[in-house]
């Protein structure tokens, strides 16, 4: 535990960490420091001076709280006058050239500038002459789009592609009031986490191409959740909303703060995934090719369980730990074989040094966890055996060819469930459509053995049932969400502490828990 000291804000004395700038420090304890120019991921760069604070008894007087430590007994005035006319006057400066129309900015509404002027300033322009003249829309590529005008120079987005990307694709031209934001020649973003500058922007003039001027931000519903792209399980915030008379569509992915995760950041790839929860996917039963009533499909697929002899269940490694531990008492009640293969999910050195992994399953380490095996042959010998095969939401298309697939299915039947169409599905006697993970709870465990919850998001007009609805339909013991999370209690004695409602947000650290459980 990090150690602690004490000092004073506005004569009030408040505990916080020792190590850290002052901006950091006493906004962990709810106290903020405007600023614009720092963030926590790239440090201090101290030229918006929106940070500067008053040293009672200090030499100097006044610091950029950035570039400033806590100490021990420090003496912080924020609400002093001259303190507030710093604020203002560097309002007034970042204003001169600023477009005063808020209302059509595409950042209207989680804009910091425009968060400040309310908080600090509100003042009439003093200006009489016309602003300096910028451009506007400017295509930097890697789907990143630029309004100059609307640009402060915090240095955000340069220090991030120096610093984090180390691709270095943006820089500061020129000095004063004609200095600009904009790439080299020749050399647009480039790089497979650019649009992260776009969430850095403290303003609206990075903005993101693919969803500038989609949605006003005030009328998106917010869930947390966990990226399924890959096995990292980056923090996101999923951004929806339900327009009258149409269904709940998501609109993008936001990166969430989690420091053993992913930190600030996400990968493009995974923030422009939402797109995969909204097209092609699958919402009608079906036997056959013909499109059926739920409960008709239901009825044929229970008949098709009780007529077989040997039952090998399939299941994705992308399914929530609760759908495993479902679907696996399913397999016990069954006397069924139970398979996790999905080698395909692996793409060999896709992954980078930073958060993309080559395994692109959300949660491979919850079939290890419970003990499902893996093997393609333990999986080919079952199937070898089986006249049913039950596929709970595995793309065999993705490790097997078409010929190779139909070869190996030739004398067994398929059962799929399943949230988005594929050419697999083509050769399932039934195919059941269920939810996808924004539309329902769950937990996953990452590939360095975090365990992390992921919220409900979207609210479909027709809701699908869920991987843990039909292993129960099936004929599965366990019927309840309290029955499944009391079985996952058992598999990660981590667990046991905590409902599903009071899982850190952070997610639970397993190793963490193994080291605990370890005896001399």
């Amino acid at each position: 535990m990090a150690d602690k000291i004490k000092l004073f804000v506005n004569g009030e004395e408040v505990e916080v960490e020792a190590g850290k700038n002052l901006i950091d420090a006493v906004g962990a304890v709810g106290i903020e420091i405007p600023h614009l120019c720092y963030h926590p991921a790239l440090g201090a760069d101290g030229n918006c001076r929106m940070c500067l604070v008053g040293i009672e008894d200090g030499r100097p007087p006044l610091v950029p709280a950035c570039k400033t430590r806590a100490q021990e007994g420090m003496k912080v005035l924020l609400d002093a006058k001259h303190i507030k006319k710093i604020q203002r006057d560097v309002m007034e400066l970042e204003l001169i050239n600023h477009p005063i129309d808020c209302p059509v900015c595409d950042q209207a509404g989680e804009c910091k500038l425009q968060d400040y002027y309310m908080s600090y300033d509100q003042a009439e322009s003093r200006m009489t002459v016309a602003p300096v003249k910028k451009n506007k829309k400017m295509d930097f590529g890697g789907g990143v789009v630029h309004d100059q005008e609307r640009c402060i120079i915090c240095g955000r987005c340069v220090r991030f592609l120096r610093q984090i990307t180390k691709t270095g694709e943006l820089g500061i031209i020129n000095r004063t009031d004609v200095a600009r934001v904009n790439i080299f020649p020749g050399r647009p973003i480039n790089n497979r986490y650019g649009i992260n500058v776009v969430d850095l922007c403290p303003v609206g003039a990075m903005t993101s191409s693919d969803f500038r001027f989609k949605q006003r931000v005030w009328f998106l519903k917010k869930a947390l959740s966990v990226c399924h792209g890959c096995s990292k399980g980056c923090n996101l915030t999923i951004d929806h909303n339900k327009e009258k008379n149409k269904d709940d569509i998501i609109y993008r992915f936001r990166p969430r703060l989690n420091e053993q995760v992913n930190g600030y950041f996400i990968c493009d790839e995974g923030r422009l995934s939402y797109k995969l929860e909204n097209e092609d996917r699958l919402t009608t039963p079906k036997i056959g090719t013909v499109e059926r009533d739920l409960t008709d499909v239901l009825a044929s697929c229970k008949n098709e369980i009780e007529m077989s002899t040997n039952v090998t269940i399939l299941l994705s490694p992308n399914a929530s730990l609760e759908q495993m531990v479902a679907v696996k008492a399913l397999a016990g009640k069954l006397n069924a074989s139970i398979s996790g293969f999905s080698d395909g999910y692996i793409i060999t050195g896709d992954g980078d040094d930073y958060l993309i992994q080559d395994d692109k399953a959300a949660n491979r380490k919850g079939l290890e966890l419970l003990g499902i095996d893996t093997s393609q042959q333990g999986f080919e010998q079952a199937i070898a055996e089986a006249d049913l095969l039950i596929n709970f939401g595995n793309n065999l298309g993705l490790s097997y060819g078409a010929d190779a697939l139909k070869t190996l299915l030739t004398d067994t039947k398929t059962i799929a469930c399943a949230t988005h169409d594929s050419e697999y599905l083509a050769g399932a006697k039934l195919t059941i459509a269920v939810r996808s993970y924004s539309e329902y709870d769950g937990c996953v465990v990452n590939c360095d053995n975090i365990l992390q919850k992921f919220n409900k998001a979207v609210t479909k007009n027709n809701e699908l049932p869920t991987i843990c609805e039909i292993a129960a339909e099936f004929g599965g013991p366990l019927t309840s969400p309290a029955e499944i999370f009391a079985e996952l209690q058992q598999a990660a004695p981590a667990l046991k502490p905590y409902q599903p409602a009071t899982i850190p947000a952070e997610g639970l650290n397993l190793n963490d828990s193994e080291a605990a459980n370890v005896t001399a």
